[in-house]
Formats: structure tokens, C-alpha cells, sequence
């Protein structure tokens, strides 16, 4: 008589152990070969991904460098960003209106993880391109994500496998996350973000991972700080790396600084969504008179300080590299008109123009952060990497993420308690805020997949 297979464990609600369940689905055959088209798909999402980013820095290049240039200026005068955001509005109104998708969804609504529709595809790359190298305050991550989980499906058509719901959900997040990697240069910033854009776990899983989040933050800099000041060691797991030069100030001072950046770009967030809800109503027209505004920001930021307005338009990671290497740059007056007039814009491009929220939201922070500086006991590195943190989860109230991006932004693990605390200080003051305009409920990830995979979407009767 044979003996009888081992059953999993029962946990202590008679529930089959994580683990097993975890074996179990890797075990599944259709699993296994989903796996490995993942593994297929990112090579081609990953080179279209990147030919798509070249031909918009190229662009960029072309109309905010090349042509001034030629034309016999240093850098654009004033005036240069009001006919190229002109040109924006009346492209992107048009997509918008017209095309499949409407060029993507609104940046004031955050990033979204489900699969994009491959017929939706040509709005969105039409969208991003007359929005971001014209000008566009916002950046290439949503376009992005939108592109690789539309391509990952196109894919599975091309190759025709079975369109299902898990299908559509578990290739349209492989093809986002090859795409995604594209922009920020590491695949794990790609993937911790798209796990918190899908919301796994939901409400429940915030309200576990911040506490432990501050803690973890709190207790390295307990540990840094009573290390340096005793020179005792306890023992780590990891490599000897210089220890972060932290004092009370910088702890003090990035909690100041998350609360005033929360506060501070609430309502730019949800002027954005009053913009999206204005723009509604007469889609061309408005996107047109937004994007002018946007440029009218940028024209009156470089009447009033000199600068070249491409400062306040674009998405900012250029002007981002050149504050980071000389903050002294930028006076007073200057930081401040930029942090009040690129937030303008970016306001008016949230609501109205494609493209995403965290590249502005970065640069937002190390201006703040720049400007705070002085600030006694406090230091440039510390300030600019506290405001980074608490702008990018201000904006896309994405804790984790934002303290992964800002981390791997500054090259280096010495401010990662500072960047934690004003991570966690500035999303939590952001959820307590009152919450403001609602967009249209985008659909949900099953009326997407269904959407996407359904024997009716794919032609059937």
C-alpha cells in the first residue's frame, strides 16, 4: 500500500501556509509559461522603450538647444515657450479628443499599472511627443508604462496566446516594468514602483509598511547617531561603507521641511485636478489655453530673473542635474520664483497636457530643498534630499517608492534615514489633508483586463 502524498501545513486558521500556496502557483504550467514570455517581451518593449526616449530627448534637444542656437541665442529667449506650448495644446487637444485613449490618462491622476489597449497605443506616443520635448512640465513615466503594457499585449496577439484576464494583467505589468526601467536606469526602482501603482494589498498593506517604514528610519538614525558619538560598533550585515554624518538639526529640519512641502504642493495637486475637470468640458480648446499658461509661467520666470525658461518648462531632470552640481547658482529670488512659477505650470500640465508627476515633483523638492539650505545645522545634501523625498510622495503618495528613487538619485545609502522620515512624514500629512477635486474613476484592473482580454475585445462575437 503506498503512502499517501504530505499535505501542506495548515496554518493557525486552517489555511494553507504562504509557502505552499507560493509553490503551488509556480508549480501551475500556465504560470511557468507566462514567466518565460516576460522574459521574452522585455527585450523588445525594453528597445522600443528606449529608441522612444532618445527620439524625445532628441526633439527636446532640437527645439531648446539646436534651433536657439541657430538662430543666434545662448539659450531661448523669453518669449520661446509660448508658441511651442501653443503647438502642445492644439496637438494634444486634438489626440485627446479624437484618437482612441485619449492620448493616455490625465497626470493629475496619478499613475495607473493596468494593461494599456494596444488601439490606444499611437494616442499615447502621439500625446507624449507634442507634450513633453514642446515643453510639457511633467515627465516620460506614465507615457511609458502605458507604451510597455500596450506592447506586451500586442505581443501576446501577435503570438496568440490566450487572452485572459491574468494574462493581460501579468504581461501588461512585465511590459510596464521593462519600459519603466528604461527612464530610471535600474530595474528595482521599476518594480517596487509598479507594486505600489497596482495597490497590492491595498489600504491595509500603507497602513503595516508605514509604521515599519518610519521605525526602520527612526532606528538607523538612533544607531548612526550613537555609533559615531561612542564609537562602539554592534555589528552589521553589509559592507563597510562610511557612516552618514547625521546630527539632530538634519532630523529636525527634514521633519519642518516634509510638513511645509506637503502643504506646500497639496494644492498644486489639486489645482491640477480642477484643471483636469475644466479642460473636460471643452477638451480643445482648454488644452490649448492651459498649455499657454504653462508658457506664460515659464516666460515670466525668465523676465523676472534672466534664467533661460526652460527651467520652468520641461520636466526638470536636466535643470535637476545642474542645481544638484552648483545649488549656489540659483539666488534667492531665483529659487523662489521657480519654485512658485514652475508649480503653476505644473498645475495647468497636470490637468491638461500627457506625461507624468515625478520628475517635476523631484526637481520641485530639491529647490525647496535648496533654497532651505541655510537654514542653521542643516547643509545642502541633507535639505535636498529630504525635499525630494517628501515632494515625490507628496505628489504620488507612494512612500516606498519615492524613498527608492530619491536613494538611488543620490548615489549613496548615507541619507537613507532622513529620506525615510520625510517620505513618511509628508505622505502621511498629505493623506490627512482634506482630499479635495475627484477625477473620473478610471476603470478598475479586472474592467481593464476584461477590457483588454476578452474574447469580445479581441474580435469574437
Amino acid at each position: 500500500m503506498t503512502e499517501p502524498s504530505p499535505q501542506p501545513v495548515d496554518g493557525p486558521h486552517g489555511q494553507p501556509q504562504e509557502a505552499d500556496r507560493l509553490r503551488d502557483i509556480l508549480r501551475a504550467p500556465g504560470y511557468l509559461k507566462i514567466l518565460a514570455f516576460s522574459a521574452l517581451i522585455g527585450i523588445p518593449v525594453s528597445l522600443i522603450a528606449f529608441w522612444f526616449l532618445a527620439g524625445l530627448h532628441e526633439l527636446e534637444h532640437a527645439l531648446w538647444a539646436a534651433i536657439p542656437h541657430h538662430l543666434g541665442w545662448d539659450t531661448p529667449p523669453w518669449w520661446w515657450p509660448l508658441p511651442l506650448l501653443l503647438v502642445a495644446g492644439v496637438l494634444v487637444g486634438l489626440v485627446a479628443s479624437r484618437l482612441t485613449g485619449g492620448g493616455g490618462h490625465i497626470p493629475a491622476g496619478g499613475l495607473h499599472a493596468g494593461a494599456t489597449s494596444p488601439t490606444a497605443l499611437p494616442g499615447v506616443v502621439l500625446a507624449a511627443a507634442a507634450s513633453l520635448p514642446f515643453g510639457a512640465v511633467l515627465g516620460p513615466e506614465a507615457p511609458l508604462i502605458a507604451l510597455g503594457g500596450g506592447l506586451a499585449l500586442l505581443f501576446r496577439d501577435l503570438t496568440r496566446t490566450p487572452a485572459t484576464p491574468q494574462t493581460t494583467a501579468l504581461l501588461g505589468a512585465a511590459g510596464a516594468a521593462a519600459a519603466i526601467a528604461a527612464i530610471f536606469g535600474n530595474p528595482l526602482i521599476a518594480a517596487v514602483l509598479l507594486i505600489e501603482v497596482a495597490g497590492v494589498g491595498g489600504p491595509r498593506l500603507f497602513a503595516v509598511m508605514l509604521p515599519a517604514l518610519l521605525s526602520s528610519g527612526i532606528g538607523a538614525l538612533v544607531f548612526t547617531g550613537f555609533g559615531r558619538w561612542t564609537g562602539l560598533e554592534t555589528g552589521s550585515l553589509g559592507l563597510t561603507l562610511p557612516l552618514p554624518h547625521l546630527d539632530p538639526a538634519d532630523v529636525l529640519w527634514t521633519v519642518l521641511i516634509a510638513l511645509v512641502l506637503a502643504v506646500f504642493l497639496h494644492p498644486v495637486l489639486e489645482a491640477g485636478r480642477r484643471t483636469a475637470a475644466f479642460v473636460s468640458a471643452h477638451v480643445l480648446p482648454r488644452t490649448v489655453l492651459c498649455a499657454l499658461g504653462a508658457g506664460a509661467c515659464a516666460a515670466l520666470y525668465a523676465l523676472a530673473t534672466g534664467h533661460t525658461p526652460a527651467d520652468v518648462a520641461l520636466s526638470g531632470q536636466a535643470t535637476l542635474a545642474e542645481l544638484a552640481a552648483d545649488p549656489h547658482a540659483w539666488g534667492v529670488g531665483a529659487l523662489i520664483a521657480i519654485l512658485l512659477l514652475k508649480s503653476a505650470a505644473y498645475a495647468l500640465c497636470l490637468g491638461s497636457l500627457r506625461g507624468g508627476a515625478i520628475f517635476p515633483a523631484v526637481f520641485l523638492g530639491a529647490a525647496a530643498g535648496a533654497l532651505l539650505a541655510p537654514l542653521p545645522g542643516l547643509g545642502v545634501v541633507p535639505a535636498m534630499a529630504a525635499g525630494m523625498a517628501a515632494a515625490t510622495a507628496t505628489i504620488m503618495r507612494l512612500p516606498v517608492s519615492s524613498v527608492v528613487l530619491v536613494v538611488l538619485l543620490l548615489g549613496s545609502s548615507a541619507m537613507i534615514p532622513l529620506v525615510i522620515l520625510a517620505a513618511v512624514v509628508s505622505f502621511v500629512t498629505t493623506e490627512l489633508l482634506p482630499a479635495g477635486t475627484a477625477l473620473p474613476s478610471a476603470p478598475s484592473a479586472e474592467e481593464r483586463a476584461a477590457d483588454a482580454g476578452s474574447p469580445k475585445a479581441a474580435g469574437a462575437p
